[in-house]
């Protein structure tokens, strides 16, 4: 029967792979893959053999139509991102949307997302939050910053840590230097590392101490 799954990935730490996941990649006719030889890794670690196309932001317009088509013929679809839950700042909304819009079936499983655990371990309002992710990179920045800076409830972003320093500063200067910061790096991984304090302070140490790997940013509302 045909059914589009979005099935979350490790982040980072492989023993988070839910059998369910296992399971859903086995029975799949394919699987779309952000990146395959990243994706290739993962599957035979946990030695799944369904086939694996690329799906990707550069061609997941393009393949659409096609993958509908598929899915109509019969065919049973998984999604999956290089790491976390497809469609959170990754591919898989248009596919998904375009399964709605044809009536065809939508399963997403539940398991690994970065800013969930970002969250929940900064310390701060989790009742109430909005998710931002990837900040604009040049237009409609300062737009979007001015914005979020009378935003009261609990801030996400994602972030490369090339750009962190920068954010972090445009954080300061927007949102102020008392205003309390969380940023979580490498999470599940062996070094894992979150850092807690004002704008000011954070943006301090890592400024005297360059980040590496992925980053999520948990910024407290205005009060």
């Amino acid at each position: 029967m045909s059914k589009l799954y979005l099935v979350p990935t490790p982040i980072g730490n492989l023993k988070d792979m839910t059998f369910r996941a296992i399971e859903v990649l086995n029975d799949v006719d394919l699987i779309l893959a952000e990146d395959t030889r990243t994706s290739g890794k993962l599957l035979k670690h946990f030695d799944i053999a369904t086939q694996m196309q690329s799906h990707h932001m550069h061609n997941e317009h393009k393949t659409v139509d096609g993958l509908i088509e598929k899915l109509k013929s019969g065919l049973s679809i998984a999604v999956i991102s290089d790491a976390g839950t497809p469609a959170i700042s990754d591919p898989g909304f248009l596919l998904t949307r375009a399964c709605v819009e044809n009536n065809i079936e939508v399963e997403c499983l539940p398991g690994a997302t970065a800013f969930v655990p970002a969250l929940v371990n900064s310390g701060l309002p989790n009742d109430k939050f909005v998710f931002e992710g990837f900040l604009p990179v040049k237009k409609g920045r300062q737009t979007r910053l001015a914005l979020l800076a009378e935003e009261t409830r609990t801030m996400i972003f994602y972030e490369s840590p090339h750009k962190l320093v920068k954010t972090l500063g445009h954080f300061a200067e927007y949102f102020g230097n008392d205003r309390q910061v969380s940023v979580s790096r490498e999470l599940t991984k062996l070094y894992e590392e979150t850092i807690r304090g004002t704008t000011k302070e954070v943006l301090e140490y890592y400024t005297n101490k360059p980040p590496k790997g992925e980053i999520v940013i948990i910024v407290g509302g205005k009060k």
